[in-house]
């Protein structure tokens, strides 16, 4: 999944405010460096290598840089091409390492492209008119403690890449059309080199299309699409927890030139709840209790989330004693038994005493002695034997 993968940022080793210079250069020292010839049947160099590359592929382009930034990695999932969404192999790495480069005559030993020894084939794409299905979006959404246990209802208000209304998703002006790219004659690659090593590269001027336009759209600059503010409603269930994933089908990019829409993926945030500390369906509470009530027994009141509980506590309950009420945690969103609540006694001692109350506490601690308190005691008996030890060793 694209949430896996590292920033891409942190790959190539520049600020998110990087320039496009930077991020270029960033990039040819790391391609550089891992470069395969460079590093013979190392598989961690050659995946340092792919990684840079695909980073480069999305930082270095304007539009893409500026999805990545909103969206993150989930930005190129199942929709535009590039390596994150699946569609950048090995020989195309090298096709955009050689023209970084600056391509042609290179070979292995100048650290360029090299698709196919003997002249390479058409790498040409498809039909750029062809149904292109959108991309599908991610949104981070916080929500309340209290809407991940009950679940509600939102509106959420982006803003989404639209295909553009003006030229249909094609990006071409009206009346105008993608014509022959005339650098290199609609394969999608240039031939250099000479001899028995030839070196292929993507076009520089279609960027592998074959096809370039002939007059591009001035609403959309030639991308086919635009961003539109959209309101999407979405219906949060009962037991979603930190890090949930919600999936809205079609509602992410729009496809361009009759392509079906890219879904959107809500990623929940779940702000800390005041009350109760939560492990996947099991909450958790402390109930503060006098010590009296936990020396003489007595019946406590549990919050839970749907009302309280009457928790009845034995006598002689000790501080940190723990109590499990069944059922009375967090229902399943996916179905089946909701959690259990963890109620755990914690001794609040008593304050703001008035004269009177102190008096009387005191005179309840005079009749207290030793076997009122037996954790105490049992303390004290090991530590006795713990010093007496001691003293034996350093005689």
């Amino acid at each position: 999944m694209a949430n896996n993968k590292r920033d891409y940022y942190e790959v190539l080793g520049v600020s998110r405010t990087a320039t496009a210079d930077e991020i270029k250069s960033a990039y040819r020292k790391l391609a550089m460096k891992y470069h395969p010839d460079r590093n013979p049947g190392d598989k961690e160099a050659e995946e340092r290598f792919k990684e840079a590359a695909e980073a480069y592929d999305v930082l270095h382009d304007a539009q893409k840089r500026q999805r990545y930034d909103q969206f993150g990695h989930q930005a190129f999932e199942g929709g535009a091409g590039g390596y994150g969404a699946g569609g950048m192999n090995m020989e195309d790495i090298f096709s955009m390492f050689g023209d970084l480069f600056g391509g042609g005559g290179g070979g292995r030993g100048g650290f360029s492209s090299f698709g196919d020894f003997f002249g390479g084939s058409s790498r040409r794409q498809a039909d750029p008119n062809a149904p292109e299905r959108g991309s599908d979006m991610t949104f981070r959404l916080e929500i309340d403690f209290d809407e991940a246990i009950f679940g509600s209802e939102r509106t959420l208000e982006l803003t989404l890449p639209h295909q553009c209304d003006e030229c249909g998703g094609t990006g071409a002006a009206p009346g105008s059309q993608r014509v022959t790219c005339k650098t290199c004659g609609g394969r999608g690659v240039v031939i250099g080199g000479g001899g028995f090593l030839r070196i292929q590269q993507t076009c520089p001027n279609c960027s592998g299309q074959g096809t370039v336009l002939e007059k591009p759209c001035k609403k959309c600059r030639g991308n086919g699409h635009i961003e539109k503010p959209a309101k999407i409603e979405i219906k949060i269930p009962a037991g979603v927890d930190d890090g949930s994933r919600l999936r809205v089908p079609g509602r992410g990019a729009s496809g361009l030139r009759g392509g079906s829409n890219g879904d959107l993926y809500i990623h929940l945030i779940v702000r800390r709840s005041e009350i109760f500390e939560r492990d996947g369906l099991d909450l958790g509470i402390d109930i503060p209790v006098s010590p009296f009530t936990a020396a003489l027994g007595g019946v406590v009141e549990v919050p839970t989330p749907e009302g309280y509980a009457q928790l009845k506590i034995p006598a002689g309950t000790p501080n940190g004693k723990l109590f499990r009420l069944r059922g009375k945690g967090v229902p399943n969103f996916r179905g089946g038994m909701s959690g259990d609540l963890t109620a755990r006694i914690v001794f609040e001692v008593p304050a703001n005493l008035d004269r009177k109350q102190r008096a009387q506490i005191e005179d309840l601690q005079k009749k207290l002695t030793q076997a009122n308190f037996p954790q105490a005691q049992t303390l004290a008996n090991k530590t006795k034997v713990f010093f007496a030890h001691r003293d034996k060793l350093r005689k």
